[in-house]
């Protein structure tokens, strides 16, 4: 009985692997017969008339049809945007075609390749004739659009010594050489430099050293066919005449009206004199030369940096700064102005050369200025800030260690939201950020709706989902706090209000937290720094009073007392004064 069994499952393996076979063998041959009928398709069937500039279609046109997406008139045909080879063309009078015959095919899957691979045919001769010069292409790479300034060549660049040190950003999917151009043209930089692809740096020297064309054959990200640079390798295009907004283009910010210090030639450098001198001509002639303030004291120019000896904390009535010919003791006042120039004093930063010892977060509520604080402690101590999460958008604005494991220990501090007692034991020491709640669950709703640097819409504000979230978001700030006061080994509290008003002292403090040693003058570069990338631009930001209802105020005021409460039985300040209810 039982040899009877053995032999027919013996014939049910075989047949079960035999039509295993055949339908692998069956899905090879139709996808092999699907490739060869779309090379066949994609071939070339003979040589067609070029066509007119009035017969030729916008690529997005030939892509989809006659009509394009938004049903409105097709972009203005030029020889940035006409396809040059296969367009369609037809006698007058003859219905339009939808477009080429191979798009038509009625299997499905056949259609969805067909579309990928015109698409991908279309781009690489987009990117062939591309208006900026391409990679590998020496020939190519002396010809720059008028869109695009001029074209410098190909630079030599040392990260130890860079010669374009202001307004650095990377992109690493939609690096374009305009995108670099404007964000150089913000800050009134000329140049602007490309490297990796990825990289983009501003200045308005060019480096001493040039080097072969070919050896800048990194393509920009976000841009086929031009030119990123390379290896320690710089592709350096004149910003032109940009036509920026003016609310995109810094200007120039006036500072106060100060003592002038003792020896003040010493202090800052003696650029101009001339009697008509104005502030226009003063603040260009520093940007020019890289200086990120502009002095002014009678017909003299001085540019420079802040320096202990002047540190523009003691300003004075601006009465006392206007001079006249007549006017007694005129030279001992100047007027300060800030220029678009970035100190670049720093800027450098780099990963820990060792594994820290201490593990320290940057803990906060989400919303609490966190990313603000990672750049102060960036700038201030030189070394990268890690992140227990991994933001795409704050690695493109500089934050490095946004791509670096969080558990390396090869930053400074790692960012964190998280609470519990297992996530917060992970930790060595903490500084913890506080934010007035009502702000806070403000700042996080904006970024929910509109991302790091704009602002929720009044949809947005009046729908239900802002009332959902005040009150799923309101506990988790008080617990957040009262979480890391019960279960932090090490922490320093730092209010963000506290950090604003008073940033240089309480800098200070998280710094020396941190165990690193920084100079006087590296901290008031900082503070020239201080607002970073990071202001929220383009719209009017709502207030508290208008957002949050009584039922809100009653529910968050609650967290308030407690969270205030914690911190006096900890032996901590309270809250500050201006958001605890009365």
């Amino acid at each position: 009985m039982a040899k009877p069994f053995f032999r027919l499952q013996k014939l049910l393996r075989r047949t079960q692997f035999l039509l295993f076979v055949v339908t692998a063998a069956y899905l090879m041959a139709g996808s092999l017969l699907l490739l060869q009928r779309s090379r066949l398709a994609l071939a070339p069937q003979g040589p067609r008339p070029a066509p007119s500039p009035l017969q030729a279609l916008p690529v997005a046109a030939v892509a989809l049809g006659v009509g394009l997406l938004d049903g409105g008139p097709g972009p203005p045909e030029g020889p940035r945007l006409l396809l040059g080879v296969d367009v369609l063309r037809r006698p007058p009078g003859a219905e339009p075609r939808l477009g080429p015959r191979w798009l038509m095919a009625r299997n499905s899957e056949l259609r969805q390749l067909r579309r990928h691979r015109f698409r991908h045919l279309v781009s690489e001769r987009e990117g062939a004739r591309g208006p900026g010069p391409r990679a590998g292409d020496p020939k190519a790479l002396k010809e720059a659009a008028v869109s695009q300034g001029s074209y410098m060549g190909c630079f030599i660049d040392s990260v130890q010594d860079r010669t374009l040190k202001g307004a650095v950003f990377y992109d690493l999917r939609k690096m374009t050489v305009a995108n670099c151009q404007e964000a150089c043209a913000e800050r009134s930089y000329i140049y602007a430099g490309l490297q990796y692809g990825t990289e983009c740096y501003c200045g308005n020297r060019l480096p001493k050293r040039s080097s072969k064309a070919e050896e800048c054959n990194r393509e920009c990200r976000g841009e086929k066919g031009s030119v990123c640079g390379g290896l320690n390798r710089l592709s350096i295009y004149h910003v032109g005449e940009l036509s920026l907004s003016s609310a995109k283009r810094r200007t120039v910010t006036y500072r106060g009206c100060f003592r002038v210090p003792g020896n003040l030639t010493d202090t800052l450098a003696n650029s101009l004199t001339q009697p008509n001198l104005t502030v226009e001509m003063c603040s260009q002639l520093c940007s020019n030369k890289e200086f990120p303030l502009a002095v002014i004291r009678g017909p003299e120019c001085f540019c420079g940096f802040p320096t202990p000896r002047f540190s523009l904390h003691d300003a004075v009535d601006s009465s006392l700064c206007s001079w006249g010919p007549e006017t007694p003791g005129w030279g001992d006042y100047c007027v300060v102005y800030q220029t678009p120039i970035q100190d670049t004093r720093c800027t450098d930063r780099r990963f820990l050369p060792s594994k820290a010892k201490v593990f320290v977060a940057l803990s906060s509520f989400p919303g609490a200025g966190n990313t603000w604080a990672r750049h102060l402690i960036e700038h201030a101590t030189g070394f990268y800030t890690g992140s227990y999460y991994f933001d795409g958008a704050l690695y493109n604005k500089g934050f490095k260690g946004e791509k670096d494991h969080w558990r390396s220990r090869r930053t400074i501090c790692v960012k964190t939201h998280e609470s519990g007692k297992r996530e917060i034991e992970m930790f060595d020491a903490a500084i913890l950020l506080i934010r007035n709640p009502y702000r806070s669950l403000m700042a996080e709703f904006n970024r929910k709706c509109a991302g790091h640097l704009g602002y929720a819409t009044d949809r947005n504000w009046k729908s239900q989902e802002w009332p959902d979230f005040v009150n799923s978001y309101a506990s988790w700030w008080s617990s957040h706090v009262l979480d890391w006061l019960k279960y932090g080994k090490r922490l320093l509290v730092v209010h963000y209000e506290d950090l604003r008003r008073s940033l240089l002292p309480k800098l200070r403090e998280m710094v020396a937290f941190l165990n690193v040693s920084v100079t006087e003058e590296r901290l008031l570069c900082v503070e020239s720094n201080r607002e970073g990338s990071f202001r929220r631009l383009g719209g009017r930001p709502r207030e508290p009073e208008q957002a949050f209802t009584a039922e809100m105020k009653e529910l968050i005021d609650g967290y308030i007392r407690t969270v205030d409460q914690a911190l006096r039985e900890r032996n901590w300040t309270g809250l500050p004064s201006e958001y605890v209810p009365r």
